[in-house]
């Protein structure tokens, strides 16, 4: 299928928070030229000029669905040839493995970015305020870009504030796929890149205009 100029497409695998993400990056696009669109075909996924894989929920059941969907390969084939942005579990997704799934055996992911998925271990420790950890970590917390700094950076204060819902997180075993680090009970990476692959932890449209930036960067950049 003839590429379509200017199309990010998000894709609907039946996981993630389709809705909210594509208005999110909708809002991004206004008046830019950029086409938005939500696909479950692997036709348009193919043939558009940069692709967004959100996910939600848990990494067995988001690998799965990927698989049935028939969006796999599509989405492979993004991730070697246009830009790629994943978000949340789209991101774990991206490493070679989750400690998330059946116990003792975790779940394989896309082997995208070497590394693992682990699971917060903050069982009894306590926050400055005296406080507990929660797991999952729910809410807002600031994120420092790692050195060089990320073109996606672009325009975002360091230290910007985004929005988490997670209890795994990523551990790439390259230190130079990490894009930027938050802290909970200790540094954590809350972004990965390589080459053409960008994708947080937390979720942009969740992330009032930080999120939006980091959008808007993604949809005129250029790997």
């Amino acid at each position: 299928m003839k590429k379509i100029v200017n199309t990010v497409a998000v894709v609907d695998y039946g996981m993630g928070n389709l809705r909210s993400v594509a208005q999110a990056v909708l809002h991004a696009a206004a008046d830019s030229g950029v086409n938005v669109i939500i696909t479950a075909e692997p036709a348009q996924v193919r043939a558009a000029s940069r692709v967004v894989l959100p996910g939600q929920g848990a990494m067995p059941d988001c690998m799965r669905e990927l698989r049935a969907s028939g969006l796999l390969e599509p989405v492979l084939e993004a991730a070697a040839s246009k830009p790629l942005f994943g978000v949340c579990v789209g991101m774990q997704m991206l490493l070679d493995h989750s400690a998330e799934g059946p116990a003792g055996v975790g779940t394989p992911g896309l082997g995208l970015i070497a590394g693992e998925v682990v699971r917060f271990d903050l069982a009894g420790r306590v926050q400055e305020d005296g406080s507990r950890y929660k797991v999952p970590q729910m809410g807002w917390n600031q994120v420092f870009a790692t050195q060089p700094r990320h073109a996606l950076w672009s325009g975002v204060p360091d230290g910007s504030w985004f929005y988490f819902v997670h209890s795994f997180y990523a551990r790439p075993s390259d230190a130079r796929h990490t894009a930027g680090e938050a802290d909970y009970g200790g540094r954590f990476t809350a972004a990965v890149a390589r080459d053409n692959i960008f994708a947080t932890q937390f979720h942009p449209e969740k992330s009032a205009a930080q999120g939006l930036a980091l959008y808007r960067n993604f949809l005129h950049w250029n790997p």
